[in-house]
């Protein structure tokens, strides 16, 4: 199947609902917006400048010894499961189990057997596939937990290709948790004017706030400027109202299509990895401290480079990638794949690290932080084609999820 975060379209949209929403604690007329994970190459007609801006990245180690100097281990993929097209797959609170989300709608739990495979437990615990749209970029995107493990939280596309975050209770059975689907509450409803960059990840921090990431909105080169118009969710990343008021809080804007994003639980840093146009891939780094406000360039920049022209799309002070690679350089791919942060005791010398992948290469690398707010980047030398999504257990073993439906475990070699 092809990549569902990369194909363009080219069909004009349904008028967007208004709607309130905050920047910082400001209320804002606006819309309503969301997006999944697009990949480059929507549009090759756009102007570029021919000025370039520096890159922070570091060289990458090719250090294989081991030890715990950061990012000196060997590694490998080990097989531990199949799926259909899973996108997610994360530790409820309190559940020994993994819980898995697939892209046509599915979610699953998933037990952790004695040889550390995963063996889907019995029926699914949710299936809205009946109400989720599975073509190009769309589906079910997102998924995460509250910090009690008593509402599970879901973002999708629905039969009109309209985002919707919803909330679901998860109550104690003798069986195990279970979800009522007949009555969740919707928390974000967002018509799409194209059919991707839906964005769709969704985090909740350790104090209980639900953050959600949106791309632009589509098509190619924002046509709408949606990443840089204050009065759109589109192109942002917010924290969702769980009231289901809608009164939901912009954090940051100049977004195309975050595919991924994660909180560093002991530097409390924000890491998100952006799809780039033709070009450019890039990862964002930034302390939550320092995240509201934050605005990532796009679209007067792809990556660290001019972009689009123009005052309404090129903001005064972008923030600037500390990763970035061209599709025609090294690694090298065409669409980055984020993301989790390392703090497992499986492999110490990738502690604190953020993991990534591109899903048309396949590489998996990790990003190391360092004093001076670079980061250095270590080739893992790990092979996983058509790598859509990373997640982790209650022990913070990372896996790696396939779109063709494997589901590896990264361990040292």
């Amino acid at each position: 199947m092809s990549n569902p975060r990369a194909t363009p379209t080219t069909t004009t949209g349904p008028a967007r609902p208004g709607a309130r929403l905050r920047w910082g604690t400001v209320i804002l007329a606006g819309v309503l917006a969301l997006g999944t994970a697009g990949c480059s190459g929507d549009d090759d007609s756009a102007t570029t400048t021919t000025k370039p801006a520096e890159s922070t990245t570091a060289a990458a180690s090719t250090s294989t010894d081991g030890g715990n100097e950061p990012g000196t281990g060997a590694y490998k993929l080990t097989e531990v499961a199949t799926l259909a097209e899973p996108l997610m797959i994360l530790a409820r609170p309190g559940d020994d189990d993994l819980w898995a989300a697939e892209r046509t709608g599915v979610i699953r739990r998933l037990t952790i057997e004695e040889n550390g495979t995963l063996t889907p437990d019995g029926e699914p615990v949710l299936d809205i596939s009946a109400e989720t749209s599975t073509d190009m970029e769309r589906g079910l995107l997102g998924m995460a937990f509250s910090n009690d493990g008593g509402t599970l939280y879901v973002s999708h596309t629905d039969l009109e290709g309209t985002s919707q975050v919803m909330a679901y209770e998860v109550s104690e059975g003798d069986d195990g948790p279970t979800v009522d689907p007949d009555e969740p509450t919707v928390l974000l409803t967002q018509e799409q004017p194209f059919a991707n960059h839906n964005g769709g990840h969704l985090l909740v921090d350790r104090q209980g706030r639900l953050w959600f990431g949106l791309g632009d909105g589509g098509a190619g080169d924002d046509p709408d400027n949606n990443a840089q118009n204050p009065d759109t969710l589109l192109g942002k990343l917010l924290r969702i109202d769980l009231s289901g008021k809608e009164n939901h809080e912009v954090v940051a804007m100049g977004l195309r299509n975050p595919w991924r994003f994660a909180i560093d639980p002991q530097d409390q840093v924000m890491w998100i990895a952006d799809v780039g146009q033709n070009a450019i891939e890039e990862v964002n780094r930034t302390p939550l401290a320092e995240l509201d406000g934050a605005n990532f360039g796009w679209s007067g920049y792809e990556g660290p480079e001019p972009y689009l022209e123009g005052d309404d799309r090129r903001p005064d002070d972008p923030v600037m990638p500390v990763f970035s690679y061209r599709h025609d350089g090294q690694p090298g791919g065409c669409s980055i794949t984020g993301g989790v942060v390392y703090r497992g005791t499986a492999m110490a010398d990738l502690d604190g690290a953020y993991l990534v992948s591109d899903f048309c290469a396949g590489w998996v690398h990790a990003l190391i932080a360092q004093d001076d707010g670079t980061v250095r980047d270590v080739d893992l030398g790990l092979e996983a084609p058509q790598a859509a999504s990373f997640g982790t257990d209650a022990k913070g073993n990372v896996y790696v999820l396939s779109l063709d439906g494997t589901v590896w475990r990264i361990d040292p070699a």
